[in-house]
């Protein structure tokens, strides 16, 4: 496991990241706290742009828990089978759906546990909720920041959990906003799983990863 990077040169990272996009932002489509744990739930083992290929139409017309439970899972399922572990997906959305509207009256709640109490919704979720939704600076880790945070020793962990409390340990608290969505996009695009757009990079010059391509 990588050795963090001393504060000065993380600090400089994140510096670059914000100067080349200040306020990076989620791809997923969303209108409202409810529309957006629903992308996030079905994101799972998907592409964004599948989901939001799906969402589209569904959120036209089931953008509250209560409309959602009027669509019925069956009419769920028309709009969302194009994307992996559908009917799953689907039992899940109707049931946190059912109970946001007898819980919740209808909203989503903004702490950590009780979205991960809503079924299908993990620490990964709730934290996408958290940050985009509620701007609390919670840290995402999907694949992507994992790679990313081992790889530049950034956030170095053996384990999600312990990547995201490194990002939270070792990135200045200027940069804990938008740290996950920065180091998502770097992963997605740039810092990707077989061979890395080292050339095209920001932080190659700080990046201490030994099989730079160039």
């Amino acid at each position: 496991m990588a050795r963090s990077l001393p504060y000065a040169t993380i600090h400089e990272i994140f510096r670059r990241f914000r100067e080349a996009e200040a306020a990076p932002k989620g791809e997923l489509e969303h209108v409202n706290a409810f529309t957006l744990l629903v992308a996030v739930a079905l994101s799972a083992q998907a592409t964004d742009a599948g989901v939001n290929k799906a969402t589209r139409a569904l959120f036209k017309i089931a953008d509250t828990p209560q409309k959602m439970l009027e669509l019925g899972e069956e009419g769920l399922i028309e709009h969302i089978k194009t994307i992996g572990l559908f009917r799953q997906k689907a039992k899940n959305v109707m049931k946190l759906s059912r109970i946001l509207v007898d819980q919740y009256g209808g909203e989503v709640p903004s702490s950590r546990a009780a979205l991960q109490e809503l079924p299908g919704v993990g620490r990964k979720t709730a934290n996408v909720v958290l940050n985009m939704w509620f701007h609390f600076p919670a840290q995402a880790v999907d694949t992507h920041i994992f790679r990313v945070g081992n790889r530049t020793g950034i956030a170095p962990g053996r384990d999600v959990v312990q990547v995201e409390r490194a990002i939270e340990d070792n990135v200045p608290v200027e940069f804990q906003q938008h740290a996950h969505h920065w180091l998502i996009l770097h992963g997605r695009y740039i810092c990707v799983a077989r061979k890395p757009k080292c050339g095209a990079c920001l932080i190659r010059d700080l990046c201490p990863y030994e099989e730079k391509t160039l």
